[in-house]
């Protein structure tokens, strides 16, 4: 049964189609996402390929990876105004067409312009595409199901940064670099036929006005930061041009949130840090996040420069943590229903930064089954807090705010991301230069694992600031106590 074109409400009703289109959800998203991190991920293994064949240098071929970065900023925070503007699934499927098509476009490129523009559609597309996706789960999936939606959600997130430098490694290996955008579009038109299949439209019956300066100002503010951050310590700008981009992101930032203050619909609203639950998630979630992007780059250094292994060689070690996310998505529901968000998110805290610091042990004498199997624990571990943390952040969140909040957490989500790689190449450059080296050893990498994991396990006392009973609505913890309540009357 086609997906009706007429707009729905918060609250899906419970139908066979209704019921097996909430099934489908998560899965449609998850290929989204999917799309998005594996292309974001598998572009830099590519990057000297990519050079010679556009007569450029991988230095300069950077901006490739940079320009994505600066869209997927501008645009992410109005995600939710275009969704509740236009309807949710016409951006959503907008935002594969244009995704696929620029990667198209990417593959074609002859000169590095090219590259770039299309580049810059493609985070365009990925700004809207995944918080997009986003608010149709949160809208469609009953909140007693969240969980379980969330769950799967979380595994491409892991899976895209530690697949996609040796499937690039692979590709440009034994076939070309065109073929990394290329394998976008088999996914794209996937995404597109099961989005018109299962998926209703979802949009505001009265979206607001969209805030023009608030959009300029944050735009400003997350292009700066983001760039910032991915630039500290990989000597791409001096240090004059990098401390005055951050001081005008954070400038930015400062302005905006007076602005904010003086509007009845900001475009990123700050309000939604009044609630506990989504604040919690939000600021310690972030600390765990900083593993996301700082992990498997640290893991390259240590493989490939400090071991000597080829990229694919490295990859393929590494794949262990994508491993241990698949395991976690058929235990976390249980899991988390069993103990709790308080719980699991304050004890897995701690159990993350472990294995995220039991890295800095490995040495080029380490057998290669006993960092797969680290890797595979430390996989699993961070894949069952993201799910804690993904659904307790929309946990007490009202149906007409979810829009916004979805912004907000893909905002937040993309800064920590970026600030968690920043924070290990500058503690690389630290360990070198105490070292008085211009060359990366070992040694160095240890450092950069240890206090990735302790920034990690510090998330820890933010988690023990919540309420033992939050998020009982989306853990099923509710349904099952009622369901034993009705059996008891029966009896």
């Amino acid at each position: 049964m086609s997906a009706s074109s007429s707009t729905v409400s918060a609250a899906p009703v419970q139908d066979p189609d209704a019921l097996r289109a909430a099934r489908m959800i998560p899965f449609i998203v998850g290929c989204a996402l999917f799309m998005q991190m594996l292309d974001a991920t598998v572009v830099a293994t590519a990057l000297p390929a990519m050079a010679a064949s556009l007569a450029s240098t991988p230095v300069r071929l950077n901006v490739a990876i940079t320009s994505y970065l600066l869209a997927a900023a501008v645009f992410v925070p109005i995600s939710g105004w275009a969704a509740d503007r236009f309807g949710a699934r016409r951006v959503f499927i907008a935002a594969i067409v244009l995704f696929t098509l620029s990667s198209v476009t990417c593959a074609i490129s002859r000169d590095l312009a090219q590259l770039v523009l299309s580049r810059i559609a493609q985070g365009m597309a990925g700004a809207m595409m995944v918080p997009v996706g986003r608010i149709i789960l949160l809208r469609l999936v009953p909140k007693e199901d969240l969980l379980k939606a969330m769950s799967f959600l979380s595994i491409p997130a892991l899976l895209g940064p530690v697949i996609g430098p040796p499937l690039g490694g692979f590709l440009v290996t034994y076939a070309s670099w065109h073929w990394i955008f290329l394998i976008n579009i088999p996914m794209g038109v996937f995404g597109i036929a099961l989005t018109l299949r299962y998926i209703k439209e979802v949009r505001d019956a009265d979206p607001p006005k969209l805030d023009w300066l608030g959009f300029f100002l944050s735009a400003i503010c997350l292009a700066s930061l983001v760039t910032g951050f991915e630039a500290v310590g990989r000597d791409v700008m001096d240090s004059g041009q990098l401390i005055g981009l951050i001081v005008v992101g954070l400038v930015c930032g400062f302005w905006y949130v007076r602005h904010s203050r003086s509007i009845d619909y900001p475009i990123i609203d700050l309000s939604l840090m009044r609630i506990p639950t989504f604040a919690i998630s939000t600021l310690a979630g972030n600390l765990c996040r900083f593993t996301v992007g700082a992990t498997p780059f640290l893991l390259a250094m240590l493989l490939q420069i400090g071991f000597g292994l080829s990229p694919f060689s490295a990859g393929m070690i590494t794949f262990a943590g994508a491993a241990g996310a698949l395991l976690m998505k058929f235990v976390a529901t249980p899991i988390v229903r069993r103990y709790g968000f308080r719980r699991v998110l304050t004890v897995n805290a701690l159990l993350t930064g472990i294995f995220i610091v039991a890295c800095a042990l490995f040495r080029p004498t380490t057998p290669s089954w006993v960092m797969i199997v680290i890797l595979l624990i430390g996989g699993f571990f961070r894949s069952l807090q993201f799910t804690g943390v993904n659904t307790l952040t929309y946990a007490d969140i009202p149906p007409r705010l979810m829009s916004r909040a979805s912004s907000f957490s893909a905002m937040a989500q993309q800064l920590g991301i970026s600030l968690g790689v920043g924070v290990a190449a500058v503690t690389l450059n630290v360990s070198m230069a105490l070292r008085g080296a211009d060359t990366l050893s070992i040694g160095d990498t240890v450092s950069g694992f240890i206090v990735i994991g302790i920034l990690c396990a510090s998330s820890y006392f933010s988690f023990r600031r919540l309420d033992p009973t939050a998020g009982e609505e989306v853990n099923g913890r509710n349904r099952k106590a009622a369901g034993t309540m009705n059996n008891d009357n029966e009896e």
